[in-house]
């Protein structure tokens, strides 16, 4: 395959991921092929290969399908941590990672809350709780 035959992008990542920060919606793909969307940047399906990709903009909310609570951070993140690293199952198709700085240990937060998307000046795509949930203990 040369140079011609290769699959083009109408953005490059870091203008996909910058968009999060700009206050952008979250942006993903559709596989003509078969139908997947995916909020994963890349030149082909992950489940069938095809390179034939529509750019969609992607639903801002969705619910916890995994999660975990940082508590060393990246530089960028001292000051917010601990926070949970979230990964988040879009209404209307696709998967995102990102992260919630209100989410300090593993009992404020639960696998299937809701959450939305939350533009920050921080790197990465932000998620805030979409509606105030009560738990045991919390006075709310």
């Amino acid at each position: 395959m040369d140079a011609e035959e290769l699959p083009r992008a109408p953005h490059t990542v870091d203008d996909f991921l910058r968009a999060y920060e700009d206050g952008g919606p979250l942006r993903g793909f559709r596989c003509v092929r078969c139908g997947l969307v995916s909020a994963t940047w890349g030149l082909a399906c992950p489940r069938c290969g095809d390179t034939g990709r529509v750019e969609q903009e992607l639903s801002p909310s969705g619910k916890v399908v995994s999660f975990t609570i940082q508590t060393v951070p990246g530089d960028e993140f001292l000051n917010d941590a601990p926070y949970a690293y979230v990964v988040v199952e879009l209404d209307g198709g696709g998967r995102i990672t990102g992260w919630m700085p209100a989410v300090r240990s593993v009992s404020d937060l639960e696998v299937g809350d809701r959450v939305r998307f939350h533009p920050s000046y921080k790197p990465g795509v932000q998620f805030v709780r979409d509606l105030p949930v009560d738990r045991p203990g919390s006075g709310g």
